[in-house]
């Protein structure tokens, strides 16, 4: 199994340069974060060019996360910010090589949101194809995101259906789907075509994959068995210093 080291709650403490570095320290084989904004792209790629990891994707923004928002591609008249958000996130994940970018819905619901999403997301696939990139939509569980528009990995395969674009896929965060519709194993086989990316994190706690009700260790192989080799985004939430937590990944080195 190969596994990416999820840096928006891994080493979350440090510059994301020093986190991808302490990623390649710890054994990861990529890493993936979640708003890296804040710092330039030519250090991040600077941090990854020395070793040797990708950066499997990122997020769009918020939007104002003081007014409690959590993206913006599904709020109606808000669209020129979705876009600019939008490509804000094309143009930083161009400039380190990242392989996809996640368009964050938001809190939203009801037939004029979807119709804003769905004209977001054509809008996003266009623009990241012909820079090679990968448009992801992940399903937000209703404890942790409660109000999200998009929270069931069935909407999500209706809309990829809809929208009809080859760079649109699944992000598959088994915490997220284990809360909201569970049958882990049974639901990867089903939607692994439309998959572009798997998460993991313990549930219901969102911590390391050695505990909690899902026993990991089948999921894993079962990933494997489908014939899986991207490596799988550990995305789950530290208790402590995050080099204290990586027992796990040592087992399965």
């Amino acid at each position: 199994m190969r596994f990416s080291a999820n840096l928006g709650f891994l080493w979350a403490d440090r510059p994301l340069p020093d986190a991808i570095r302490a990623a390649k320290a710890a054994g990861f084989d990529a890493v993936e974060c979640h708003w890296p904004y804040a710092h330039d792209p030519n250090d991040v790629k600077a941090a990854l060019d020395e070793t040797g990891l990708a950066m499997l994707g990122l997020n769009t923004s918020r939007g104002d996360v003081a007014a409690g928002e959590n993206g913006l591609a599904a709020l109606p008249d808000r669209e020129a910010e979705a876009r600019a958000a939008i490509d804000q996130a094309l143009a930083y994940a161009h400039i380190i090589r990242a392989g996809a970018v996640h368009v964050m819905a938001g809190f939203a619901s009801g037939e004029s949101a979807h119709r804003t999403f769905m004209s977001n997301l054509r809008y996003a696939t266009a623009q990241a194809l012909e820079r090679g990139i990968t448009i992801l939509i992940e399903p937000l569980n209703h404890y942790d995101a409660k109000g999200y528009f998009l929270s069931t990995t069935t909407q999500a395969v209706s809309i990829i259906k809809e929208v009809n674009a080859p760079n649109l896929r699944l992000m598959f965060d088994c915490y997220h789907v284990q809360l909201m519709e569970g049958d882990l194993t049974n639901r990867l086989s089903r939607l692994l075509p439309h998959i572009g990316h798997i998460q993991f994190a313990s549930v219901p706690d969102r911590g390391t994959p050695d505990h909690g009700e899902v026993h990991f260790d089948h999921i894993f192989a079962h990933i494997h068995a489908l014939g899986w080799r991207q490596p799988l985004g550990a995305e789950y939430k530290p208790q402590t210093d995050t080099d204290l937590t990586l027992d796990w990944l040592k087992s399965y080195r």
